[in-house]
């Protein structure tokens, strides 16, 4: 009996028909029209690679010695739907569009990686719940990925069915007008947005444009020549202690102007007629400049604000987005809210309490009849090595009241805040189940994620990075607790010793429960982690990256360790003495270099190294005592 294939995502209705059909060593890949010569050429390759055969491609109906055919059959009832046939004969893949060609073709490549040359005989037919999947990538907290990076991404993302891809900016984007900003960051050039945009397209993804233009705006307003635009010019007491401006003043016409000038040039790259704003968490908003007229009017400030940026946003015929953690707070103002604009709904934790937030924000923006996306994350920010069941829980909620209330979109994301520490790898768990629910809930709820990491993420074939990745996610239980936006032996990492007691009872007060940082936690935390990578050696990935994943899944997991012996040597229980300590950062910070640099751009690097200083020199100090 032939074992059920795993797949990722897995289609919602798989049937087995019996029986098998052996690739022949020449046979024609027949594709209805050149349009789908991007598609016929993916299986082309997937088919050299996974079965040894070099089939010819042509185009026609009707053709002896056919193998394979690919065709848009309108009929098909779901967009971007697919149908996929396995009998004796050959192989038949019926798409409702080019799009849903490409995804029956993706779901083949992945049977051809399992099954080599001989596949067992199946009729699969298949289509996504939300019609935008998304993933939003922060190039913005110092990390700037290298357009290789990136465009590697993307085949990951687009074979797993994902359609769309957005590049979080605040200040990574070479504006012509405004070098000063960026000139230290390795930005992205408007070129390399014109080749990403052209390779996204090919491989049925949308490139949308992201631009914040309200809070997180500090990389501009710490210029003197932008100050002035500041809601606080002065700074401001933020939740995380004394900040400098974040925040534009919204009652300044020459915010807008800034921002509009930011548009003019950023949006003719990109084909995409959508284009997200931000707008999320203006943190100063109502307490500088603006005070007096947030206490007279509330939340319409903010709303006046969003529709001049609407206004801008439709002078360039583009239908705008806009993170909605705002706008929620002020539910009376949702229905004047432009019908054609997209609130983005983002929450990045699980668990009951996040099941009512999501229940109450999805079905309020619903009954307003403004379009909404569900924007969880990958819970790998904050952490260094994931919170796997996190994410998982997050991105399943998410969908499950996309679904319920009519979101038009799914947009997964991957920030990087505090110095966007964690590598990439360890964001891919995080992607995958995030582009597997999206597609659909109920087939891939119990989706065995390890093993679809390790054939589709990973591609190891001794089973180990899977079980690896997700287990090294779920460290974070360990000290708890479990709601707090990362895990506390990352966090612990960026604060000074003077400063764990009180940030245990920040902590304390963000999560609803006191982390568990006793001596025996702790060193049980390193145990797990020793014994959780020991295996990491036994794998055998095909990935042509497989030696820096195997590095950068060390690398984070070291940090975690040292983290967890540091602060046992706070309590006066260590092994560690600070001159051993400090010798372990120097090397860790030294990797950390290494490793930045094999995926991203310089620019950042030093800002993001330069926060494991304040370690360094307390280990000094304390060698010095």
């Amino acid at each position: 009996m032939t074992t059920r294939p795993i797949l990722l995502p897995m289609p919602r209705e798989m049937l087995l028909t019996g029986g098998s059909y052996s690739l022949l060593p020449a046979a024609l890949l027949v594709i209805q029209s050149p349009g789908l010569y991007f598609e016929g050429g993916v299986l082309q390759q997937a088919l050299r690679e996974f079965s040894g055969v070099s089939w010819s491609m042509v185009v026609g109906n009707d053709y002896p010695n056919t193998g394979v055919i690919l065709r848009v059959d309108e009929s098909l009832e779901h967009t971007q739907g697919y149908s996929l046939t396995i009998n004796p004969a050959g192989i038949t893949i019926l798409g409702s569009d080019a799009a849903g060609v490409y995804y029956g073709v993706c779901t083949l490549r992945q049977l051809l990686q399992q099954y080599g040359s001989t596949l067992p005989c199946m009729e699969i037919n298949d289509w996504p719940d939300f019609p935008a999947r998304g993933v939003m990538l922060d190039i913005s907290r110092d990390k700037v990925p290298t357009l290789e990076t990136v465009m590697e991404l993307i085949d990951r993302l687009a074979s797993w069915k994902v359609n769309q891809l957005q590049l979080y900016m605040e200040h990574t984007f070479a504006y012509q007008r405004h070098p000063n900003v960026w000139a230290e960051a390795s930005p992205f050039t408007a070129e390399d947005i014109l080749k990403l945009d052209a390779y996204c397209r090919a491989r049925h993804v949308e490139l949308v444009p992201n631009q914040n233009s309200l809070g997180h705006m500090e990389r501009w307003l710490k210029h003197p020549q932008y100050l002035h635009l500041a809601e606080t010019p002065e700074g401001f007491d933020a939740p995380w202690g004394r900040s400098n401006p974040t925040t534009l003043n919204p009652l300044d016409p020459g915010s807008i102007a800034l921002i509009a000038s930011l548009y003019d040039e950023l949006l003719p790259h990109f084909t995409s007629k959508q284009f997200n704003v931000g707008g999320d968490e203006p943190w100063e908003l109502g307490k500088g400049k603006s005070k007096d007229e947030v206490e007279r009017r509330g939340g319409r400030v903010y709303l006046e604000y969003l529709l001049k940026l609407h206004a801008e946003v439709t002078r360039h015929g583009r239908k705008m987005q806009f993170w909605g953690d705002i706008i929620v707070k002020h539910p009376d103002l949702v229905p004047e809210l432009p019908k054609d604009i997209t609130a983005m709904l983002w929450g990045y934790e699980g668990g009951e309490a996040a099941e009512h937030t999501w229940e109450q924000d999805c079905a309020m923006v619903s009954q307003s009849g403004v379009p909404f996306y569900v924007c969880p994350g990958t819970s790998s920010w904050n952490s260094l090595i994931g919170r796997s069941d996190n994410a998982i829980d997050n991105c399943r909620i998410a969908a499950e009241n996309g679904l319920k209330y009519g979101a038009t979109g799914f947009l997964n994301t991957d920030w990087g805040d505090n110095g966007h520490w964690q590598p990439l790898s360890i964001s891919d768990l995080g992607f995958a189940y995030g582009a597997a629910i999206s597609w659909s809930i109920e087939a891939n709820r119990s989706l065995d994620l390890p093993r679809a990491l390790d054939l589709f993420v990973f591609e190891d074939a001794t089973g180990v990075m899977g079980k690896l990745a997700y287990d090294l996610g779920n460290v974070y239980k360990i000290v708890g607790p479990d709601h707090i936006n990362g895990q506390v032996l990352a966090y612990a990492l960026q604060t000074s010793r003077d400063q764990i007691a009180h940030e245990m009872q920040t902590l304390q007060n963000w999560g609803g429960a006191a982390p568990d940082g006793r001596p025996e936690t702790l060193r049980r935390a390193i145990e797990e982690i020793e014994r959780i990578l020991q295996p990491l050696n036994n794998a055998r990935m095909r990935r042509d990256d497989a030696a820096l994943i195997r590095a950068e899944f060390r690398q984070a997991a070291a940090l975690i360790r040292h983290s967890a012996r540091r602060l046992l040597v706070l309590q006066g229980e260590g092994d560690d003495s600070p001159a051993t300590l400090l010798a372990d950062l120097e090397h860790l910070t030294r990797q950390q270099q290494e490793n930045w640099l094999r995926r991203n751009r310089r620019g950042g690097l030093m800002d993001s190294v330069r926060r494991f200083e304040r370690l360094a020199e307390e280990y000094r100090v304390m060698s010095n005592a």
